[in-house]
């Protein structure tokens, strides 16, 4: 007697097993069931960048392994192992464990130091995701890290740390309104905004992390996301385990509305595009609010409102994204009853060009940003001076992250190819200028202004011509190298300032 479902005969399972897993499509990409919005990298879908591996473990779906025909690799087994007989519980494992390390000639400009130093740290993410049917996900995930190295500097906290509670929440999710919704409540990474703006903070060793809720719905060409969070407290001093506790002096708040207009046709190819409409607020106290004075800075804490759209996607063999944000908001003196509104803006253009038709696949573009500065020398008037607490993607405005978005213009030209498929070339030369010339250079190391021995003047900072390499060996190891040398302008030297040679190198193992 045949299988009425395989047609194969019924006592012939591995025949049967085996011509279905010849039938079965093999699974690549683990993006969720975000349709349209899984264009490009993913990010669109309010989750960060998804493709074999995300940003975020959580935001990959490895439900497909539940038929071992598409286990392709040792490590799938971890990515989906079934509970209950029907497979609606079951467990998957994420790990993350990166070796950087770091050469500085002259760190900052040499506003930290004029010796030469080498830095390196390791971290270790790992966690845990349990589904309980379609519509309750419970994830968990553990952080440590350490600093070491020759003439090293600026190790805090967030470089050395403990076992601890990097993320933990509970997920509900469910179809209404024909729509995909979700309700994620407790402590998670947050990466629902443009890279420029804000990231999960990769370069002081350990990401960034939220307490708090978020609520989305994903219709097949409109998404809705709303959050309220509270930054978690990941500052506490010594390596103590499962010390981090919650910040209420650093909140981060707002909606966004992304949509998928149309598709259209351009330079001779398919065009796809989203606009993203948000609102993000910030509430900071403590260092991350000070604002700059005539000598030094101060101390406060304020409220920064930013209402942004971004338009990015691609048209044909264009990929292109142009940003426009106005912060609003007001400063408290922390030594008066003295207040200041805050009156800033952010603009960010990227435009490339992809030769499909050439070997190497290049790409070739350039890069513009515009970060407001100004009123920060005087004691009344509005603050001009736009920031960008949390993070931001270092590696989009300044690889040796001696420069912030605050007081900034940069435009940088940029060329990446492939050579191999496994290998990844860019080249960029970045040029920078204050924005205002009445306010200061800001350093995102620093998270505040250089205070240089002498008074700066002009508006042209410097360039920073620099080159990355990212190596894919096999799927689960990654080697990434960036080196940059800046060069510093004639004012920024009779101030104070000095040139200097940057390389970092990343070794990532994940799974």
């Amino acid at each position: 007697m045949d299988d009425q479902t395989t047609g194969f005969p019924a006592n012939d399972q591995t025949t049967s097993q085996s011509a279905r897993c010849l039938a079965s499509p093999s699974t690549r990409s683990h993006q969720g069931a975000w349709g349209i919005f899984n264009r490009g990298d993913g990010s669109a879908a309010g989750f960060g960048p998804v493709k074999m591996y995300g940003t975020e473990p959580w935001a990959e779906d490895w439900s497909a392994l539940r038929d071992p025909c598409n286990r392709k690799d040792p490590l799938d087994a971890l990515k989906h192992i079934a509970l209950n007989d029907s497979g609606a519980i079951w467990l998957s494992f994420s790990g993350e464990t990166r070796l950087r390390n770091w050469f500085d000639s002259r760190p900052d400009f040499g506003a930290y130091r004029n010796n030469d130093s080498g830095r390196f740290t390791i971290r270790n993410l790992y966690g845990a995701d349990l589904h309980l049917g379609s519509h309750v996900r419970l994830f968990g995930q553990i952080v440590n890290g350490d600093a070491a190295g020759w003439d090293g500097f600026g190790y805090g906290p967030t470089y050395r740390k403990g076992i601890d509670l990097q993320q933990a929440f509970v997920e509900f999710t469910g179809r209404a309104w024909g729509a995909q919704n979700g309700f994620i409540f407790g402590r998670q990474e947050f990466l629902d905004a443009p890279a420029y703006m804000l990231s999960n903070r990769q370069t002081p060793n350990l990401p960034i992390s939220w307490d708090g809720f978020r609520a989305y719905s994903i219709w097949p060409r409109i998404r809705v996301d709303a959050f309220d969070f509270v930054q978690t407290n990941d500052t506490h001093l010594g390596p103590q385990d499962f010390k981090d506790t919650e910040n209420y002096d650093n909140r981060l708040y707002g909606v966004d509305v992304t949509l998928a207009p149309p598709d259209f046709k351009a330079f001779g190819g398919k065009g796809w595009s989203f606009l993203d409409l948000f609102y993000i607020g910030y509430k900071l106290s403590g260092h991350p609010a000070a604002v700059s004075t005539i000598t030094a800075t101060a101390a406060g804490s304020t409220t920064r409102n930013n209402f942004g759209v971004r338009w990015h996607g691609m048209a044909g063999p264009v990929e292109f994204s142009f940003g426009g944000i106005y912060q609003g908001g007001v400063f408290h003196y922390a030594d008066s009853e003295q207040t200041r509104n805050v009156n800033a803006f952010a603009i960010n253009t990227s435009l490339a060009y992809r030769f499909h038709c050439t070997s190497w696949r290049p790409s070739l573009g350039i890069q513009t940003d515009a970060y407001s500065g100004g009123g920060a020398n005087r004691k009344t008037g509005s603050l001009g001076t736009y920031i960008e607490p949390f993070g931001p993607n270092t590696n989009y405005i300044d690889t040796t992250t001696y420069l912030t978005g605050s007081n900034l213009v940069g435009v940088a030209p940029f060329f990446d190819f492939s050579p191999l498929s496994i290998m990844k070339l860019e080249l960029k030369y970045p040029f920078y200028w204050r924005e205002n010339t009445n306010d200061a250079v800001y350093s995102y190391f620093l998270s505040g202004r250089y205070e240089f021995p002498r008074s700066l003047r002009g508006g042209f900072i410097g360039m920073a011509p620099q080159a990355s390499m990212t190596l894919q060996i096999g799927r689960h190891l990654t080697w990434a190298q960036y080196v940059a040398r800046f060069m510093t302008s004639r004012a920024v030297d009779r101030a104070g300032g000095s040139s200097s040679t940057y390389y970092q190198s990343n070794f990532i193992f994940r799974f």
